[in-house]
């Protein structure tokens, strides 16, 4: 029989005290139950071996969760910033198409009044304004637009000053004389442009004034003074009609009120003595061309 004091006595012991104990704490084991037998296998050092364990993995767990909790922030964040970055990059490509569009318009209306303002579009000078009206313009640029004004005794329409003259000179000497004022006779597109200029016109037996058009490098093909043909016209019925060598044209407000401003064009003579009517762009002057 082994000794109290021997190994195997202290853990038969021990074995026995938590056998009885567990049996007075477990009011379901019936008295004639098999007694339960808990064996332990290992001493003290097992436990502190286990809890050491436990609370490293804990540690591990604690930092890892730490970690992750970070890691789920920045990325948060940094997606965030990511938005505001491309929000930011979106409205500078919209600023920077608006300045670009607003430049190219800026730059036809400059060009337009270089080489001639009548490309069939009467609104291209308001659609600039509206633009310029505008509070994104910035107003540096907007202070760089004057407003156009006219030398004395001439008329504003469209971006352009008119003069109408009361003295009388052929056709070329007309067109001498408006570029001699860094003009040139008037060149007439539109409807609109045509009813202004009849009807500044005073009505009388037969009031005719030259305006810019000839065909006299080539009969029945009409060109500006500019050089550019003509397209269309406001011709009276039956003309022109090159009755007796007529290569320049005028129009004509006369006393009778069924005439109107869009059916006034006659052609006569070039070397007729008429009053006339000039037309100075205000951005630049024309290049002309003179009837042979």
């Amino acid at each position: 029989m082994p000794s109290i004091g021997s190994p195997a006595g202290s853990e038969g012991m021990f074995s026995k005290l938590i056998d009885e104990e567990a049996l007075d704490r477990s009011p379901d084991v019936h008295l004639n139950a098999h007694p339960v037998r808990l064996l332990m296998t290992g001493g003290p050092g097992k436990y502190r071996l286990a809890t050491i364990c436990l609370a490293t993995l804990c540690g591990v767990l604690l930092i890892s969760i730490i970690a992750v909790s970070a890691h789920y922030k920045n990325t948060a964040a940094g997606g965030a910033a990511v938005q505001d970055v491309d929000a930011l990059s979106a409205t500078i490509s919209k600023l920077q198409q608006e300045k670009a569009e607003l430049q190219s318009k800026l730059a036809t209306e400059t060009a337009a009044a270089g080489r001639g303002r009548h490309t069939g579009s009467p609104g291209l000078n308001v659609e600039v304004k509206d633009c310029v009206s505008q509070s994104t313009v910035p107003a540096r640029m907007r202070a760089t637009l004057a407003p156009i004004v006219c030398p004395m005794e001439w008329l504003l329409f469209n971006g352009s000053c008119y003069f109408i003259s009361r003295l009388s000179r052929d056709w070329p000497e007309s067109q001498s004389y408006c570029e001699s004022k860094g003009a040139h006779l008037a060149i007439i597109q539109t409807a609109e442009e045509q009813t202004f200029l009849w009807d500044q016109l005073p009505r009388g037996h037969w009031n005719a004034y030259w305006f810019g058009i000839t065909d006299g490098h080539t009969e029945d093909k009409w060109t500006w003074v500019d050089g550019t043909p003509l397209v269309g016209g406001f011709w009276e019925e039956g003309e022109p009609n090159n009755h007796i060598n007529e290569d320049c044209g005028y129009m004509v407000k006369t006393q009778v009120l069924e005439r109107v401003a869009i059916r006034s064009w006659y052609d006569a003579p070039c070397d007729m003595y008429r009053p006339f009517i000039c037309e100075m762009e205000m951005g630049g002057a024309r290049s002309t061309a003179l009837p042979h």
